[in-house]
């Protein structure tokens, strides 16, 4: 689906079924150099059950027009417009690593515009290794094979993909190598400088999930821990054997964790 943001085409995969806005409404953000294919399972899951889903090509990545946006600010504030462009008023999100600051932020900035947060893989701050922000703006290869390597599991390293014959860390590494030129240091940069405080997360009113992969090793399950006692209206969950791509590692125990969430 073609959407127009701000001026300029965005797209959004609606799971396989025409966009619904009288349906409840989900719009899943991806995180750091990738696209709404890394929500493929589960946006369809929803799509074919009752949902009206968006998951969508964040600008400058994807199929989506335009730069990428410098600051996690100003990406929330292009949800915002996103929701209206499509005139809804209100939708949960769903975000990963980077589109769990995305929909922190948009909480805060636009709350009753949000009406649940679900976020996976997640920190504040979520700081970047001044390495890894050097090579993704200089060496996007080898930034790629750092965050591929860090973000699977042990398991993942060597197979673990719920299909057989398919190559989990070949699959990511496609995936993050197809994004245009210099997305990734911008993506890495906004990441590394949004710095609102962890206490301001005790405005969000919102019912929230979070959910961490017990061998994440780029946002472990303590900083999650620590991010859901900031938001009174939190719940953790713990997927066990997953690391940071929990949506690609443990595909069902994400949706099920996801389904119970938003049919609440």
């Amino acid at each position: 689906m073609q959407i127009t943001v701000k001026g300029q085409m965005a797209y959004a995969y609606t799971g396989g079924k025409a966009f619904d806005r009288q349906l409840p409404a989900v719009v899943f953000l991806h995180g750091a150099q990738l696209d709404h294919s890394c929500w493929n399972l589960q946006s369809r899951w929803f799509g074919h059950h009752g949902f009206g889903v968006l998951a969508v090509d964040l600008p400058g990545h994807g199929r989506s027009a335009g730069a990428p946006l410098g600051s996690i600010e100003e990406l929330a504030q292009w949800v915002d417009a996103l929701l209206s462009s499509v005139e809804l008023e209100q939708a949960a999100l769903v975000g990963h690593s980077m589109g769990s600051l995305i929909a922190m932020e948009a909480a805060l900035q636009f709350p009753s515009r949000i009406s649940r947060l679900a976020l996976l893989g997640s920190t504040l701050p979520m700081p970047v290794s001044a390495a890894l922000l050097d090579a993704a703006w200089h060496n996007e290869a080898k930034a790629i094979t750092m965050v591929n390597n860090f973000s699977h599991s042990s398991s993942a390293q060597i197979g673990g993909n719920a299909v057989p014959g398919l190559w989990m860390m070949g699959m990511n590494q496609r995936l993050m190598e197809r994004q245009k030129p210099g997305v990734f240091g911008c993506d890495m940069n906004a990441c590394n400088a949004y710095a609102r405080p962890l206490t301001d997360l005790s405005a969000i009113r919102q019912p929230a999930l979070i959910l961490a992969g017990g061998q994440d090793r780029m946002t472990p399950p303590k900083a999650s821990r620590a991010l859901a006692s900031a938001i009174a209206t939190a719940r953790l969950e713990v997927i066990a054997g997953a690391g940071h791509a929990l949506m690609a590692e443990q595909p069902d125990h994400v949706l099920n964790h996801l389904r119970d969430f938003l049919q609440q």
